[in-house]
């Protein structure tokens, strides 16, 4: 990671290093496109790195199952020919100049010249909705509450109540399930957000006692000494209260996102996301391309191979910026291989 001030020159500047943002590097070298790699975490994989790294993804074509570190390490490993700079530890503040030659200026500096832009900086800067739970940073300090799992051993043989109704509160109690001593799922509803195949599963590791669902039931309070959590007290809406024996309280309720100085550049956005043109990734502002969850338009998919989709196209579209006199004329990687 470079720590010192730095002026560069490239084709395309691309704003984030998480998967969609390296496969975008990746579209630039098949191109022989010059890029480079922004961000304001100190590693690159953005969420799959800071958030998941053991988690399993199922949605990325020919792999039934990815952990998302092992997903970033394939990527790297595949945009490793092409030698991608990386400014790192430091966000983009500024974004000036216009279609062709763009200036770009970080926290810590930098300054980036480029003739294209492409933001793939997933949801902004983001962390956990937090529940409003008395002496809560008590046991966030020694790791009783975690919004994020990045070590799935570190919960062997612990009793965990995971608490929310989506896809990060689904995923977590079946991969812990094998290895912890109980976990209880906790919602305030007995109706949770999943897909139909990971609700069967859960169905089946309610079955065999490996999890235990608790509903109609939302977090109460906290019980324990010194940082160590004993109980977990729920309650329903009627006012009905149950005490589960935990060491560990996963509280999934989502993320809290901010745009941070996106919002400022003169980007077009709608409630913390970039409308873009479907065909091109284009935002408002001509030459500035926005691809992964920070993009929407009619039909969008927040899905992490259509990311990938994405910056194929907005790199091809980019193409026409930093060469206008030369057609592209595409051809597949079977028949082209790796630009050398």
């Amino acid at each position: 990671m470079t720590t010192s001030p730095q002026t560069l020159s490239t084709d395309i500047a691309i704003v984030g290093a998480g998967p969609t943002a390296l496969f975008a590097a990746f579209q630039c070298g098949m191109l022989k496109l010059k890029s480079i790699l922004i961000d304001a975490l100190d590693s690159v994989g953005g969420q799959c790195t800071a958030l998941y790294p053991e988690k399993p993804i199922y949605d990325i074509p020919a792999h039934p199952a990815i952990e998302g570190g092992a997903l970033i390490a394939a990527l790297e490993a595949q945009i490793a020919p092409f030698d991608v700079p990386r400014l790192l530890g430091s966000r983009v503040e500024k974004l000036t100049g216009h279609r062709g030659d763009f200036q770009l200026t970080t926290a810590r500096g930098d300054i980036i010249h480029a003739k294209a832009v492409i933001i793939a900086a997933g949801a902004g800067a983001f962390g956990p909705n937090r529940p409003p739970l008395q002496g809560l940073e008590e046991y966030e300090q020694t790791g009783a509450i975690q919004y994020y799992v990045k070590k799935r051993s570190d919960f062997a043989g612990k009793r965990i109540v995971i608490a929310g109704g989506g896809d990060s509160a689904l995923d977590w109690a079946l991969s812990l399930s094998d290895i912890a001593e109980h976990i209880y799922l906790l919602h305030r509803r007995d109706r949770f957000r999943g897909a139909p195949e990971t609700l069967s599963r859960i169905e089946s590791q309610i079955q065999k006692g490996r999890i235990e669902k608790v509903v109609p039931y939302q977090l109460h309070a906290l019980h324990g000494s010194g940082g160590a959590l004993s109980h977990v007290e729920v309650s329903t809406l009627s006012g009905e209260t149950r005490n589960l024996e935990a060491d560990t309280l996963l509280p999934f309720y989502g993320l809290s996102t901010d745009l941070g100085p996106i919002a400022l550049w003169g980007i077009n956005t709608h409630r913390s996301t970039v409308p873009v043109t479907p065909a091109t990734l284009e935002t408002n502002i001509p030459g500035v391309f926005a691809i992964g969850d920070i993009a929407t338009y009619p039909g969008k998919l927040k899905l992490i191979l259509q990311g990938f989709s994405e910056a194929a196209m907005a790199v091809h579209a980019s193409h026409a910026i930093i060469h206008p006199d030369t057609a592209l004329h595409f051809e597949y990687s079977t028949s082209k291989g790796v630009p050398g």
